[in-house]
């Protein structure tokens, strides 16, 4: 198989119609079907059930679609990696972040990155989940990644950067957002949860924080960014358990609360064992300076009253 086929085999299999996927590829639709046929020769299996009103995919073509998807998106990244260093980039470094860290840490990270590595080029992508984080190193689709763990796999390294607390967001209008001092989590039970999706490492503690406190977080509504998770606590769906960090990441109607005995989230920096990245050892230092440079200077979020004003 070559490039050109698995294009035309994924454009047939999203559309799940030639005629569609051939105007989408501007070209005809015999030489189309001609490809595929050849690919599916190739290959000695099925990968699309045809019918005269429609085209579905076998066990073998959905396994060819997720592949197909990574190899053709990997490939774009690598020609664009190499059209950026051929034009003067020192190096490419593909960056993946948590949530909260895209609102605190990443910043910082930039700007450092951009004033001692000029020659540098960060390929950024924040508002990730750890476990897609910890796929994406190991597939080498990203180079280095700042997470919370933990992690599953023994092949992904871990260097710690620092301790998050979780505290409670809550709707503006919440019984509970103008109270003073520490929320006991018990007061919780029995509350409407909005939540990161559960395989989350945030999630997994918040689980476990809500079944020592003697009850188990009913959850309405998942969110994979922070932004979106902020927005829902904000419009009144429920409450969610976040790191400190994520207060920083957008102007909602919501109130936070210290929790008493509050579980802490860690932060770290992460990347697939035996990686030969030369930018590696730069920007792991660079990460810790950019860390301790937002402990010591507080943001306009930690000096502003707990209830935030509404978005315009």
């Amino acid at each position: 198989m070559d490039l050109r086929q698995m294009r035309y085999f994924v454009a047939v299999a999203e559309e799940r119609h030639f005629g569609r996927a051939a105007e989408r590829l501007h070209m005809a639709q015999p030489p189309l079907s001609q490809q595929i046929k050849q690919l599916e020769a190739g290959l000695g299996t099925q990968l699309l059930e045809r019918t005269t009103r429609k085209v579905d995919l076998t066990e073998a073509g959905r396994l060819m679609l997720e592949r197909a998807r990574q190899i053709l998106a990997d490939v774009e990244s690598l020609e664009k990696d190499v059209r950026e260093v051929g034009a003067g980039a020192a190096g490419v470094l593909r960056v993946g972040f948590v949530g909260s860290a895209t609102y605190r840490v990443m910043p910082a990270v930039v700007q450092l990155a951009r004033r001692e590595l000029p020659g540098v080029r960060l390929h950024v992508m924040g508002e990730m989940l750890t476990p897609n984080i910890e796929q994406g190193l190991l597939e080498n689709r990203l180079d280095v990644a700042v997470l919370r763990p933990p992690v599953q796999s023994p092949e992904v390294t871990l260097d710690a950067l620092e301790g998050d607390s979780l505290l409670v967001a809550l709707p503006a209008g919440h019984r509970l957002a103008a109270g003073e001092g520490p929320v006991d989590l018990a007061e919780l039970a029995g509350e409407d949860f909005v939540s990161y999706p559960q395989a989350s490492a945030v999630a997994t503690i918040s689980r476990e924080a809500c079944r020592r406190a003697g009850f188990s977080p009913r959850v309405v509504q998942e969110a994979t960014e922070t932004s979106t998770l902020l927005a829902f606590v904000g419009a009144g769906m429920g409450l969610a358990l976040v790191p400190d960090g994520a207060r920083r990441a957008a102007a909602w109607p919501v109130a936070y609360r210290e929790l008493a005995e509050s579980p802490e989230v860690g932060l770290a920096l992460a990347w697939k064992r035996g990686s030969r990245s030369l930018l590696l050892p730069g920007f792991r230092s660079l990460a810790h300076r950019a860390v301790e440079q937002v402990r010591r200077r507080p943001s306009p979020a930690d000096t502003a009253p707990p209830i935030a004003q509404e978005a315009p």
